[in-house]
């Protein structure tokens, strides 16, 4: 008996190859007796002829996330995360197809994605446990707005380029007061997104720890800090701000007034990335940002 039976299949939409990808996957798997259930704008891209044959339904990610044992991303980063936001709070495990640009966490090539992926289904895969952070803004006392992420949580001003100030504590601890573009608050997840390109370095995934990353602080001094994953990051935006915001993974924004809080913290669920049994982060930084081969 297969490993995972019941398929959620969900992907970019208005992609001529991930809509390819989407068609040879779900013909396949159709083929070979796996109930499949694909996302609704997912499923608005495959011909009606598809969707009619063999054990396909239709429903929403929410629902998705509850029917289905395993899902399977066609797209890029972008998609994986998006993905990962609203499955998180469902215990399944996610799997990436690149369609994307980079593929940090997608795995799996569409030229020879049904090897791969029938292994998986078959019970050769890894499991890796992927953390994501919460953040909730306090106004006034009260919660005006809260967001989860994946790879990073960021503090900006709402205007491009423009200076803040703010002061940072850890599990209470005051840190620093700063002035700068804003702050990056990563997860090993994200370590190579956003916060690579600000300084801050890269974690192994399987670290409890996330990276604060000052983004062009206005001192020489600052620099990158790696912090337990437990811990309890509190932001308080100076008075003399304008409006600010709290971005989760560039898409979530809440607006961040004078004098408010934002508490970051690791998020309660867990993302459960699945990997066939080969994969290897190193190969995967090396191959993704072009370092050296082996010299013999």
């Amino acid at each position: 008996m297969s490993a995972f039976q019941r398929i959620g299949l969900l992907g970019k939409v208005n992609d001529r190859g991930t809509q390819l990808t989407l068609e040879t996957v779900t013909t396949a798997l159709n083929e070979r007796g796996y109930d499949i259930a694909l996302e609704s704008r997912t499923a608005e891209q495959l011909p009606q002829k598809l969707l009619e044959s063999g054990k396909i339904k239709t429903i929403n990610l929410a629902e998705l996330g509850e029917w289905a044992d395993i899902a399977v991303v066609v797209g890029g980063d972008g998609n994986m995360l998006g993905a990962a936001r609203a499955l998180c709070e469902h215990d399944i495990g996610v799997i990436g197809v690149n369609r994307g640009n980079l593929g940090f966490l997608t795995d799996l090539d569409p030229d020879e994605v049904m090897t791969h992926l029938l292994n998986v289904l078959e019970g050769e895969y890894r499991v890796e446990k992927r953390f994501l952070l919460s953040a909730e803004v306090i106004s006034n006392g009260s919660p005006a707005g809260a967001g989860r992420a994946i790879n990073e949580i960021v503090l900006h001003s709402d205007k491009v380029a423009h200076m803040i100030e703010f002061e940072l504590y850890i599990d209470d601890h005051f840190v620093f007061s700063q002035r700068s573009d804003g702050l990056i608050c990563a997860t090993p997840t994200g370590s190579t997104a956003y916060s690579l390109s600000g300084g801050g370095p890269i974690l192994h995934p399987n670290l409890n720890a996330m990276t604060l990353v000052p983004m062009f602080p206005h001192t020489l001094s600052s620099r990158p800090i790696v912090v337990d994953g437990e811990s309890h990051i509190r932001l308080r935006a100076a008075y003399d701000n304008d409006l600010l915001q709290i971005s989760c993974d560039g898409h979530v924004r809440m607006a961040v007034h004078p004098g408010d809080d934002i508490v970051l913290k690791k998020h309660d669920h867990t993302l459960k990335m699945i990997h066939p049994v080969d994969h290897n982060y190193y190969h995967v930084l090396r191959n993704k940002l072009g370092w050296g081969s082996r010299l013999f």
